[in-house]
């Protein structure tokens, strides 16, 4: 290990020797009752802009893109979705911003959940790097600082108590689900199922499957979707140990799809949720980050036909999610159905 490394490591101080390892493990599945039948929910990163491409800088801090969300979550709900928008502290520490998530909020057009990006969020006691922008790799104490700092700046800015998380980065950390029973929290949905970010000093979540559990902390936990497809698809193994990735997904072998308009082509998308629904999943996770609502802000959409795409993206899905009886639920019908003892 290089000494740039080795000192990355140390920036994390209480997750030294942990970190890139998997940090939660699958408890016991959990089904929704028949009557609840089958359901899709949408979970938005509310965050600021910055260069995907660059290094994580403290001051890149603009909410610009949130003023295009009410026309966004108007679609939504024209489709019967209502979605769940994770802030982070930048959307809700500025006025702007936090006025338009207040309103919407308030309207009942969406709900209000956290997301936390540690390089933006005080207290700012951690050097910024690649290695502490995952949450979960920094001193307990600081993790619970800025948790709580987050947690209270939301409900001031927005009226709404969250109760449901997700980290930066999908940077969840061993005692990320304690910090957020200290604080009410009731759902994470930091998993991103069948994803390794250990390369990247995060966490490994390639065994986590696609369905919900309840963590021993008493924190439900419900993943991102993603799935397996191609005709190796009941193998998956191959793909961590085996890594052709490249050719697996041009030989049409195998494929890991998450459920997202952000770099999934609709074709895989729509193949992933017809081999999740025959394999039984009841909850599907979909996810974005709203900087894409405005050209120019993420990779995925950098002008104004990759944004007319995205939407064409999401209109394929409602009506294959129409066709196949799969309902939407808002989050707090959600978390009432899976917190049921």
């Amino acid at each position: 290990m290089g000494m740039e490394a080795e000192a990355e490591r140390k920036d994390a101080s209480g997750a030294q020797g942990r970190v890139g390892e998997q940090p939660i493990a699958a408890g016991a599945r959990l089904r929704p009752t028949t009557d609840f039948g089958r359901r899709f929910i949408i979970f938005a990163d509310a965050e600021e802009e910055f260069d995907w491409s660059a290094q994580f800088q403290r001051e890149a801090t603009s909410t610009s893109a949130i003023a295009a969300l009410p026309e966004t979550t108007h679609r939504f709900n024209d489709a019967g979705a209502t979605p769940v928008y994770l802030c982070d502290y930048p959307v809700v520490a500025n006025a702007a911003s936090a006025a338009i998530m207040r309103e919407m909020a308030g309207a009942g057009a969406c709900d209000i959940g956290t997301q936390l990006h540690p390089w933006v969020n005080p207290p700012f006691d951690e050097a910024v790097s690649d290695v502490n922008s995952f949450t979960g790799n920094l001193p307990v104490e600081l993790q619970r600082q800025k948790l709580a700092n987050l947690t209270r700046q939301i409900e001031h800015a927005t009226g709404v108590r969250p109760t449901v998380y997700r980290a930066g980065r999908y940077g969840l950390g061993e005692q990320t689900m304690t910090l957020l029973a200290e604080q009410g929290y009731r759902m994470d949905v930091s998993v991103r199922a069948l994803f390794d970010y250990h390369a990247q000093g995060g966490p490994d979540f390639s065994d986590c499957p696609a369905w919900p559990w309840k963590t021993p902390e008493g924190i439900i936990e419900l993943p991102l979707t993603a799935g397996w497809t191609g005709v190796l698809r009941n193998i998956p193994a191959i793909y961590k140990y085996l890594p052709l990735h490249g050719t697996y997904a041009r030989t049409g072998l195998l494929s890991r799809v998450p459920l997202t308009p952000e770099g999934t082509p609709i074709k895989a998308a729509l193949e992933a949720i017809a081999v999740l629904d025959g394999e039984g999943i009841d909850i599907f996770s979909l996810s974005f980050h709203t900087p894409s609502v405005v050209p120019g802000f993420t990779p995925y959409v950098r002008n104004e036909a990759e944004l007319a795409a995205f939407w064409n993206w999401w209109d394929d899905v409602f009506n294959e999610f129409s066709r196949r009886r799969i309902a939407p639920v808002r989050y707090a019908e959600l978390i009432e159905e899976l917190g049921k003892d």
